[in-house]
């Protein structure tokens, strides 16, 4: 990616103390790391500094799905995986996560979980970019001459900046598709 980032902000969501110690631990070198040793402790911990939540699905008085729940109530823009001993059913089509994992998880798993995520977040930002931009050249090709168009160097930036971004986009997207396929293997 062209852009440096700050380390993404985790909150990592387990009610078994030992295994979100562990996963914090593993991923502490690599990213600002959070833990919630319980759902509600999670909805109180949520706010715009979180980039991502690792999830367990299955805990006591508040579950994953309820914290799963209040994410999109209101509306953060995070990506979420769930980290969990449940195995998957079709009900994961209607989840709103981004990924699902099955425990046990090793450092390496998590690691390429988050990875993952980064990269579709990377990529939903891009695409939005992209998309606005495609969206201010039709206006422009709509309202201006070809003759306006060709002898305005802001649109030949635009239109260079247009490039750049579907570049980018593609470039994420095989990334995206080539995780997919080492995960399958």
């Amino acid at each position: 990616m062209t852009e440096q980032r700050e380390a993404m902000t985790v909150l990592v969501v387990e009610d078994e103390r030992h295994l979100a110690d562990l996963y914090a631990e593993y991923l502490s070198d690599s990213y600002d790391v959070r833990t919630a040793y319980g759902g509600q402790e999670a909805i109180d911990s949520l706010g715009s500094e979180i980039d991502v939540v690792l999830l367990d699905r299955r805990m006591p008085v508040v579950s994953g799905n309820e914290v799963l729940a209040t994410i999109e109530e209101r509306g953060l823009d995070l990506e979420v995986a769930m980290v969990t001993a449940v195995d998957p059913d079709f009900e994961i089509i209607d989840l709103g996560v981004d990924d699902y994992v099955v425990k046990p998880v090793s450092k390496n798993t998590l690691l390429d979980v988050l990875e993952r995520l980064e990269t579709i977040s990377t990529y939903n930002e891009r695409q939005q970019k992209l998309t606005s931009k495609k969206l201010k050249r039709n206006v422009l090709e709509v309202e201006k001459t070809r003759p306006e168009l060709e002898s305005s160097e802001r649109f030949a930036r635009l239109e260079a900046e247009i490039e750049e971004l579907e570049a980018e986009v593609q470039a994420l997207a095989t990334d995206l598709e080539r995780s997919e396929i080492d995960r399958q293997d």
